[in-house]
């Protein structure tokens, strides 16, 4: 225990600071609440986030190249060497009673005085038939993941973006043949990564193409595709990979001081020092409002949340 806040004479927290989630942003936002003596515990049900499911991260400070995993084991390495505690738990929701807000996981409770929603996002679904059914069945979410099930066979990226473009060049050593399809007329990405995939010899790309549904037995055997809106398809495949984006990973927030506001998109919405609505909490990285989706962003933005979080709980106590 360090700084260990007081509020009043009578309460004590458990913890000066929760982070939930140990992505990029919450990472960096327990090092700096670290550095500033702060007793800060970090809830999370893995290390990296969504880092830690990228094959290949280009560009973040200090590493021209690094996978998602080594950048993962530099992550636990960086708040292991402060000491910093951390409960591989996934957190269920967040509650502020009075001054002190509580995370509920499914192994316990744990108490603070403010908290960084640092959660960065989850798959977006297609929303198909078959969809569900064959969920870790064929259907999957994670190309670094579940890749490795498919060698030799032929497989279906669903997405015409930066996401499906890393996907497709993922498994390109893997599959057999991979068909990418996006509804758009023109793939959507990196250039790098475009020249990738044309280059490949192994990925036909079907542009203007519908995803209508999954099909199979006990495990996936099909995409059926709409084209142009009048040709339909039906591509044999035992691998689906669908990479349409992320959608931000909000739990229930409970506070007597009000309801958490977000955004249409589902963001929790956050001022330029990453506040929430409720006072005491933030939220940094792909959760929040702020526009751009990059590694070295959530970073940035989870090392202002810890910074305005150590001078909302300095204030409380008078220490400033």
């Amino acid at each position: 225990m360090r700084w260990l806040l007081k509020v009043s004479s009578n309460i004590a927290y458990m913890h000066d600071l929760i982070i939930v989630g140990a992505g990029p942003a919450g990472i960096t936002a327990a090092v700096y609440a670290a550095r500033r003596m702060m007793d800060v515990l970090v809830v999370s049900k893995n290390v990296g986030g969504q880092a830690a499911l990228t094959a290949e991260i280009e560009n973040y400070t200090g590493y021209q190249f690094i996978s998602g995993h080594d950048l993962a084991d530099r992550f636990r390495e960086h708040i292991e060497k402060y000491g910093i505690s951390l409960k591989e738990e996934e957190a269920l929701s967040v509650t502020k009673s009075g001054e002190v807000f509580t995370v509920n996981t499914p192994k316990g409770s744990y108490q603070s005085g403010a908290v960084i929603l640092a959660l960065g996002g989850r798959p977006k679904t297609l929303d198909v038939p078959g969809e569900s059914e064959y969920q870790n069945r064929g259907v999957t979410y994670c190309p670094i993941c579940d890749g490795p099930l498919f060698v030799g066979k032929d497989v279906a990226v669903i997405g015409g973006g930066n996401s499906a473009l890393s996907a497709a060049v993922q498994l390109m050593p893997i599959a057999r043949k991979i068909f990418l399809i996006t509804v758009n007329s023109d793939l959507a990405g990196d250039n790098v990564l475009i020249e990738k995939v044309k280059g490949s010899g192994v990925v036909e790309i079907i542009t203007r193409t519908e995803t209508k549904e999954f099909t199979g037995g006990k495990f996936l055997s099909g995409v059926r595709v709409l084209t142009g809106g009048k040709e339909e398809r039906l591509l044999s495949v035992e691998g689906a990979f669908i990479e349409i984006g992320w959608t931000p990973a909000v739990i229930p927030i409970k506070s007597d001081e009000g309801t958490l506001k977000l955004t249409a998109f589902g963001e929790v919405m956050v001022s330029d020092r990453f506040e929430t609505s409720i006072p005491g909490l933030y939220a940094a990285g792909d959760v929040s409002s702020t526009p751009e989706r990059q590694i070295i962003v959530a970073a940035g933005q989870g090392c202002i949340a810890s910074l305005s979080a150590f001078k909302y709980l300095s204030k409380k106590s008078n220490k400033v």
